[in-house]
């Protein structure tokens, strides 16, 4: 059975899509690619999670067999420090171009810059 969550994580992918591709303004672009990295961690969280398993801590009564696979977790922990840097780096070339052109939107900037 599909989990809530591959549908959730779908629609956040979705939404951060249409953002990126329709709208003009440098900073919505932005947001909507933290949108859309926030379902993609979400949808693979979602895939290594097992229902009914425990954490993959060390401790005593865990087997191997009741523990949930930690590699998706640590892969998807280093997406998010990963993205933060994406995300802090590409606000500040957003700060550079608002301070050079005096304006967010794309087109204004392509038009200024030819």
């Amino acid at each position: 059975m599909i989990s809530a969550y591959y549908f959730g994580s779908i629609a956040l992918i979705m939404i951060g899509l249409y953002t990126v591709l329709v709208k003009k303004n440098l900073l919505k672009i932005l947001v909507g690619l933290s949108i859309m990295e926030t379902g993609v961690n979400l949808l693979l969280i979602s895939i290594g999670y097992i229902s009914g398993r425990s954490a993959p801590i060390l401790s005593e009564g865990v087997g191997p067999n009741q523990a949930v696979d930690p590699i998706p977790q640590a892969l998807v922990l280093t997406a998010i420090v990963i993205g933060v840097a994406t995300t802090a780096m590409a606000l500040s070339v957003a700060i550079l171009l608002y301070k050079k052109y005096g304006t967010l939107n794309i087109e204004e900037i392509r038009r200024l810059r030819g």
